[in-house]
């Protein structure tokens, strides 16, 4: 089945009681290895830009309230997916989350290292269409700025990061498994940017979901090959090739499957609005 990859709770749940929710997100099959599958732990000084999204009211403290990835592209805005705000994973409007917070800084999700701010205004790219995932992105306002060396520059038109064949890399906190073992420590994981008739082969329009690419980007292990991945609970996290950001973590099937890359918000289409 399609779907997104934001970590779905509904309310204030454990995470005991999280596997019991992951079906109703569509749950990834997951490889055994890693919340972003195949990956590595990775520190945060040597990817600033990497932060995660927290709600402890939503989402319970034993993570830090962590649900969703993100990636700093200015002194005060985050990138987000904007599924990430949605209803279904907030559980009501974006505004009504009084606790939001971006953590930065912060390799373990159970240290004290970094900083955790509020978010003082989001914005979802109006041409977002849920029934697709095309245009999933939303800009996060911060309520303190962040150093320069925090912020990760955006791919433009015609970036060479986006060429089929390119190596980039994920990073996340997401699911372990498929079924709710979330990660503690940030993860990354190398990939490769597929060309865009080996991604409409994965996902020509069913059930499954139609890629789309004016506005998205995939990549995984290689063409025909599975391991490496994002999975639940990483969705808004970066893809980056060549030190720019080039997508963020938005949908897919299963976890690491090799007919099924992951797919990617494509930022280069979207300049506009992320500086807007």
């Amino acid at each position: 089945m399609r779907r997104p990859l934001a970590r779905v709770l509904a309310g204030a749940l454990t995470l005991a009681a999280a596997a019991a929710a992951i079906p109703l997100a569509q749950a990834r099959q997951a490889a055994p290895d890693g919340g972003v599958i195949g990956g590595k732990p990775v520190k945060i000084a040597d990817s600033p830009w990497v932060v995660a999204l927290s709600s402890r009211d939503r989402f319970g403290g034993t993570r830090a309230g962590q649900f969703c990835g993100g990636v700093i592209i200015g002194p005060t805005k985050v990138l987000t997916a904007a599924h990430c705000l949605g209803r279904q994973v907030l559980g009501g409007p974006v505004e009504s989350v009084r606790d939001l917070r971006v953590i930065i800084g912060r390799t373990e999700l159970r240290a004290a290292e970094g900083r955790e701010i509020a978010v003082r205004g989001a914005r979802v790219n109006p041409a977002y269409d849920p029934a697709t995932n095309a245009g999933d992105l939303a800009v996060l306002e911060l309520n303190e700025s962040v150093p320069a060396h925090y912020v990760v520059p955006l791919a433009g038109p015609g970036d060479p990061g986006y060429a089929a064949g390119t190596e980039a890399a994920v990073y996340g906190w997401g699911d372990t498994s498929g079924f709710g073992d979330y990660a503690y420590a940030l993860r990354a994981a190398g990939v490769t940017v597929l060309a865009d008739e080996v991604c409409r082969a994965a996902y020509p329009g069913d059930a499954d979901g139609r890629y789309l690419a004016e506005s998205m980007v995939c990549a995984g292990a290689g063409a025909g090959e599975g391991g490496k991945d994002a999975c639940q609970g990483d969705s808004g996290g970066p893809l980056v090739a060549g030190g720019r950001l080039i997508g963020l973590v938005s949908w897919g099937r299963g976890c690491g499957r090799a007919d099924s890359p992951g797919v990617y918000t494509k930022i280069a289409p979207l300049a506009g609005f992320t500086t807007g």
